[in-house]
Formats: C-alpha cells, sequence, structure tokens
C-alpha cells in the first residue's frame, strides 16, 4: 500500500469536536456555560493576563530592573585573519564573499576583521572595520584594506 497526500488522515483520537457552550442544560454545558457561579472568571471581558497573581503585586514588578539597551550599539560579526587564508591569492574579500563561505554568517550586518591568526597571501579585504593587528598582518602580505560604510 503506497502513501499519498490524499489519504492521509490524523491519528485516531488526535482531533476531537469544538466546544459548544451555552446550548442547553442537556448538553452537560449550558447555564453557567463552565465558567461556574461568579467571581473574575465567570465575567465577560476577562483576560487571562499571564503576569496576574491574584492582585498580588506580580512577580515581573518585584523584581529589580538591570542594565539597559543600547538602540545605537552596532554589532560587527568578528573574521579573522588566519581565516581568510583560504581564499586565493590576489582574490577581491567582500562580506559577501566572507558570507558564501560561511565565515560571517548570522544576523549582524556588518563585519569586522580582527587580527588572530597569520596570513601570507595577498588580498584585498573590504569590510565595516578592522582592528589595527588586521591591518598590519593583510598589508605586511601585500594586500590592502578597504573601510566600507553603510
Amino acid at each position: 500500500m503506497s502513501m499519498n497526500l490524499h489519504t492521509l488522515k490524523p491519528a485516531k483520537g488526535s482531533r476531537r469536536p469544538k466546544r459548544r457552550v451555552g446550548r442547553g442544560r442537556a448538553s452537560g454545558m449550558g447555564k453557567t456555560s463552565s465558567r461556574g457561579h461568579k467571581g473574575q472568571y465567570a465575567r465577560s471581558g476577562h483576560k487571562y493576563k499571564p503576569t496576574f497573581e491574584g492582585g498580588q503585586m506580580p512577580l515581573v514588578r518585584r523584581m529589580p530592573k538591570r542594565g539597559f539597551k543600547n538602540l545605537n550599539e552596532v554589532v560587527y560579526m568578528p573574521v579573522n585573519v588566519g581565516l581568510l587564508a583560504r581564499f586565493e591569492d590576489g582574490t577581491e574579500v567582500t562580506v559577501a564573499t566572507l558570507r558564501d563561505a560561511g565565515l560571517a554568517n548570522g544576523s549582524s550586518v556588518k563585519v569586522k576583521v580582527l587580527g588572530t591568526g597569520d596570513l601570507s597571501r595577498k588580498l584585498t579585504v573590504k569590510a565595516h572595520a578592522f582592528s589595527a593587528t588586521a591591518r598590519q598582518k593583510i598589508e605586511a602580505a601585500g594586500g590592502t584594506c578597504e573601510v566600507i560604510r553603510s
């Protein structure tokens, strides 16, 4: 027997019919519609707030506030000079090239080249930022560093 998309069915017992409340006493969910008598949960418009603790000061408000989020922070993806040795001599290394090689993946948009490792190939490296040692090592190998403004 082959399996096809049109023959697929959910597992037995995994799908249940929607509960129809307030449809008379015989339904078993009539009169108060399974809400009980009075109280805030019986009222219309009640929202189940995840932080509500019955009027007690919620834990979220009892905890002290710590630190802050700098909205102007610039996040760089670090790439070490030693990893650039995988590129051929004379290659122009851009941010797109680094992403294709799997060296600069992640959510951060900008790339900074750091000075860890050795480089013996002549490369033209285009990145958003360079550390001082990275710039020295790239230029000592005969390459050039170009800062991208974006």
